[in-house]
């Protein structure tokens, strides 16, 4: 068994393939870590990039409205900014 063993490692072909796979593994710019570090770095951009789409299209549809509507424009600013009427308070309670 030790023979085999010692046979295997001064074989040159083994060498250069356990060299090649070493260097694949930790040296080259395209490492395998690298690899995975950039497709978990896509999956997360493409998941904001989702958010920002369906953001993008509540705010025209808000746009669309407030463009139709001065009473919608009220409507926004009192929820938004929270604007008041003269003599008005507005008390805001954030639910947990």
């Amino acid at each position: 068994m030790k023979e085999r063993i010692l046979s295997l490692i001064k074989n040159k072909y083994f060498l250069v393939f356990v060299s090649f796979v070493v260097w694949m593994a930790f040296f080259d710019p395209r490492s395998w870590q690298t690899i995975y570090e950039k497709k978990t770095k896509l999956k997360e951009l493409q998941k904001k990039e989702a958010a920002l789409t369906q953001k993008i299209v509540e705010c025209r549809k808000d746009l669309q409205l407030l463009n139709k509507n001065a009473e919608s424009i009220e409507r926004f600013a009192r929820e938004n900014f929270y604007w008041q009427k003269a003599n008005e308070e507005i008390f805001i309670v954030k639910t947990p």
